[in-house]
């Protein structure tokens, strides 16, 4: 049974993999998971937004960025800047603002194909998982540490757990495309 848990705890690993790498799309709504993975080269070291600065989304389409060090909001606005997101920070003050664009009908349709291949990823990833169970259970069967009937189980209970995970990978895809065409 070790096998099965084994398993289901990695499939789970999966899902929260794909729902933080659509969380970083950016899809005409503010949300601080756009920004808080970029790397600043700040005082000659480099580290995430996220542990140099406070970030919020006031509004649906803004995001404020306030570094806790004043002398950080340069290299903040530069990183996100030069990151892939396409976005112009704009420094007011002490924070770095940045304006979420709204959606293109051309760039809704080129997330959209986005999500569906981080989903693929996930689930390639997801039977590979399963594979290796699978293999797990045949090798305990050849070393006569399970009976064919475990064998048999096991084999439908990894199946199971695929479907399963393959489930709830879908779900959160299915909410990010619609969350994606709302906008």
């Amino acid at each position: 049974m070790d096998t099965i848990d084994y398993l289901k705890k990695n499939l789970k690993t999966r899902e929260v993999w794909l729902q933080k790498e659509l969380a970083t799309l950016r899809i005409g709504r503010a949300s601080p998971a756009l920004v808080e993975d970029i790397i600043v080269d700040y005082c000659g070291s480099k580290m995430p937004v996220k542990q140099l600065a406070t970030i919020s989304a006031p509004e649906p389409r803004t995001l404020v960025v306030q570094p806790w060090d004043k002398n950080a909001v340069s290299a903040v606005e530069k990183a996100i800047q030069a990151s892939s997101l396409g976005i112009n920070p704009i420094v007011d003050k002490d924070v770095v603002r940045v304006t979420i664009p709204a959606l293109t009908e051309e760039r809704r349709s080129a997330l959209a194909k986005i999500v569906r291949t981080k989903l693929e990823e996930a689930k390639i990833t997801a039977r590979k998982d399963r594979d290796e169970a699978i293999r797990s259970i045949e090798v305990l069967f050849a070393e006569k540490k399970i009976n064919e009937d475990d064998k048999f189980r096991e084999k439908q209970e990894a199946q199971k757990a695929i479907d399963e995970a393959n489930k709830g990978l879908e779900d959160v895809a299915n909410k990010k495309e619609k969350e994606i065409k709302e906008l």
